[in-house]
């Protein structure tokens, strides 16, 4: 998980689904600590399209349930499904408390900024930004060949050290690199008649 901006702000969730006819909304959560960031009164600032009418707002939290394991939030101001439906997709951020230790396997997009991405030990890039989608963070990594997005998983990112300045790389084939087309491969290795 990435923070947004200057590292005062932590991205905790996203809304997904309306839920219900009184402006209920299925949440996707990116705390481990849903207790402590999703308590009445919350208030989350809001990642949106700039055409959305949410777009530089906040939402307040009014309360949280879980329904078949899932967690479900009421906003304030958002009273039928039609208003919750305008919030689909938005991802959700707070405020990030100066003392607060962070989350484990969590860093914020400043400390990411300008690190070498190594590939088995070499650099084949450094970070240059982090974009926060819905599905999942990317990592934009200048390389001598232009700029590669990297999914930030611990799949394709399994290391970060932001002591040492590296953040290390297993991509899958082709991702840093073109790969040969299967024809001209076959063609190359083909006898001659």
């Amino acid at each position: 998980m990435a923070a947004q901006n200057s590292g005062t702000q932590l991205r905790v969730g996203r809304l997904t689904k309306a839920h219900g006819l009184k402006g209920a909304i299925k949440l996707e959560l990116y705390t481990d600590d849903p207790e402590r960031r999703f308590v009445p009164g919350a208030v989350f600032s809001l990642q949106v399209p700039a055409e959305s009418k949410w777009h530089g707002k906040s939402l307040e939290l009014r309360e949280l349930r879980w329904y078949n394991g899932h967690p479900v939030g009421f906003f304030v101001g958002v009273d039928d499904r039609t208003e919750a439906e305008t919030l689909i997709k938005a991802i959700l951020w707070v405020d990030a408390d100066a003392d607060e230790a962070p989350e484990e396997n969590a860093w914020y997009d400043h400390q990411l900024v300008g690190l070498t991405a190594l590939r088995d030990g070499e650099p084949v890039g450094k970070v240059s930004r982090v974009d926060h989608l819905p599905a999942q963070d990317l990592l934009a990594i200048e390389t001598a060949s232009g700029e590669v997005l990297v999914p930030f998983v611990a799949a394709i990112v399994p290391a970060v050290d932001i002591e040492a300045g590296t953040l290390t790389v297993t991509p899958p084939a082709g991702l840093f690199e073109e790969l040969p087309d299967e024809d001209e491969e076959g063609e190359a290795g083909a006898p001659e008649a």
